[in-house]
């Protein structure tokens, strides 16, 4: 009898506390706001660096203002041709675009309104003449400082940067010790290896390896060699390459090659992720270099082929292209070990955002990592994160409110939970970072 009455009484224990936290449809947004204001995303994709690699590391105004979106729109918005933009300095390049993009056109981009953004997080002015000004607040700061301070304000705890094993400029840090800062987790990139192979072996030739141009003999078990030397250096959450629209596999490519006999087989036994971002179409203007790439729409059959033959592997995966977001929905519905992630490049408007991040609700639930902020310069963080907040809160409000309407309960317990994993959780346990 007494455990009869213990059995009962909980459960109603239970549901009344429940339905005391229950909110109502008209309570939903500001739950929504409150929760996704208070917590500290993790910025799963970047270009940024910890202070230990010094000069590589990029931030303050002109690094702002010469950032390769704000590039290509100045390109549109002046009659300097890059020829002559390439010959300008750093200070000159960034006057001109400042000029071009800030006191001849209003900047209603989203690449122009981040500039403005950040000038306002920092109390900076932001009409014509306040390039001067920023200048000098930007040279005052000291770089860990402002590190903090510009983390607090992006609402992050913590960043992952790319880094290249083949680079000249980075590869001296990781050979004396590599960096110890935790708001900074190391990646390993592999664009050079697996699309670049015939242009870069040699680079590894040089570090000890004895690999050829097509990769015959020991070239994969000596590729292994320099991924495992490598991810003891680094400690990458994970392993990563940017590839064209054109990519497939299989096929008799140098790509497929490395990839399935050397860089997936490196993943399994480090127990780490790889991360395909697929659309890139490179360089269609040279003349723009780093502004010059488009996109096209990729053959995501190649990427059902990887799931498929390698069970075992995890995938991080987002696609370029708009046309393709569908059918990665689809496939991550039929393949467990793919985790589609962020609205990348071109994708990074709320427009486009507000759709992708919709259509991934629901087809996947909270079962996605929904953005990453790709930032090149420290400060873009901040508007990155703050766009996404802001885009985010009407449609998770939306996805609530239908719930609701459907006669289904939401706390703000629930609300926590699930931006936790889409912003949090879903990466650490995805690349084992909350293991430390």
């Amino acid at each position: 009898m007494h455990m009869a009455t213990t059995s009962v009484k909980h459960p109603e224990v239970k549901g009344r506390s429940r339905a005391a936290g229950l909110l109502g449809g008209e309570q939903i947004r500001s739950a929504v706001e409150e929760v996704l204001a208070s917590t500290q995303f993790i910025d799963i994709h970047t270009h940024l660096f910890s202070p230990a690699f010094g000069k590589i590391g990029l931030w303050g105004i002109d690094e702002l203002l010469t950032y390769h979106y704000l590039e290509a729109e100045f390109f549109r918005s002046s009659s300097m041709k890059p020829d002559n933009y390439w010959k300008l300095s750093k200070k000159e390049k960034a006057d001109a675009i400042w000029k071009a993009l800030f006191v001849e056109n209003s900047p209603i981009s989203e690449a122009t309104r981040g500039i403005v953004a950040v000038l306002q997080a920092f109390d900076l002015p932001t009409d014509a003449s306040a390039l001067a000004e920023a200048r000098r607040f930007f040279e005052a700061q000291t770089i860990e400082t402002h590190i903090r301070k510009v983390f607090e304000l992006a609402g992050i705890s913590s960043v992952v940067m790319t880094n290249d094993p083949l680079d000249a400029e980075e590869v001296p840090t990781w050979m004396n010790g590599g960096q110890k800062d935790s708001q900074f987790q190391a990646v390993l990139r592999l664009d050079r290896i697996l699309w670049g192979w015939s242009q870069h072996w040699q680079e590894l030739a040089r570090q000890g390896y004895a690999v050829d141009e097509r990769a015959t003999g020991k070239s994969v078990a000596e590729v292994r060699r320099f991924l495992e030397d490598w991810n003891a250096r680094m400690r990458p959450l994970y392993m990563a390459v940017s590839l064209s629209d054109e990519f497939q596999f299989p096929d008799e490519s140098m790509t497929s090659k490395i990839l399935s006999e050397a860089i997936l087989p490196s993943c399994r036994e480090f127990g780490i992720p790889m991360s395909l971002m697929i659309g890139v179409r490179r360089q269609v203007n040279p003349a723009l270099r780093l502004a010059g790439d488009a996109v096209g729409r990729a053959d995501l059959r190649a990427l059902e082929n990887l799931c498929r033959t390698f069970p075992d592997n995890r995938f991080l995966v987002s696609v370029l292209s708009r046309e393709n977001q569908h059918e990665l929905c689809v496939y991550a519905r039929k393949f467990s070990n793919l985790m589609p992630f962020g609205c990348w490049w071109f994708l990074n408007n709320p427009s486009i955002v507000e759709e992708i991040t919709r259509e991934r609700i629901e087809m996947l639930g909270t079962s996605f990592i929904p953005q990453h902020s790709d930032a090149r310069v420290l400060e873009q963080v901040i508007y990155k994160w703050r766009n996404t907040r802001t885009t985010l809160a009407p449609i998770l409000t939306n996805s609530y409110r239908l719930l609701h309407n459907d006669g289904g309960g939401v706390t703000k317990q629930d609300i926590q939970r699930d931006v936790n994993r889409m912003l949090r959780t879903n990466f650490e346990n995805w690349t084992k970072l909350s293991a430390g």
